[in-house]
């Protein structure tokens, strides 16, 4: 009994890679207080999200939809192109991020969010 749980287990490696990109994209957000590091937390995240969205689309053994003579599984063309639009949204939410970051720079002389609160604080 145990070695068949060990092998379903070890057989789902995907979704343990998903579990553990998501939990480090989500402590590095909430445990650093550099914004730049919040930014690439964040993106570990979003990857994760993409990871999963593709091992729940992939369809053992299947095809692409396109109907043939003997083909009797296809695959779901929508997760892959849902994708790559979310990373595109993804790239430029990326690139805002940044430019907001670069903004507060140069307001605040830092990019270290505690400074940040004290400069405000102290205004």
């Amino acid at each position: 009994m145990t070695g068949s749980f060990l092998d379903t287990a070890l057989g789902l490696y995907n979704y343990w890679v998903v579990i553990f990109l998501m939990m480090m994209g989500f402590y590095i957000v909430i445990s650093r207080g550099n914004l730049i590091k919040k930014v690439i937390g964040l993106n570990i995240f979003q990857t994760s999200v993409f990871l999963f969205y593709i091992t729940v689309g992939k369809v053992s053994g299947g095809t692409a939809p396109i109907m043939a003579e003997g083909i009797e599984v296809y695959s779901n063309p929508l997760p892959s192109v849902l994708i790559l639009t979310a990373i595109v949204v993804g790239v430029a939410t990326t690139s805002v991020a940044l430019s907001l970051v670069v903004r507060i720079r140069e307001a605040y002389e830092t990019i270290e969010e505690d400074e940040i609160y004290e400069q405000d604080e102290a205004r």
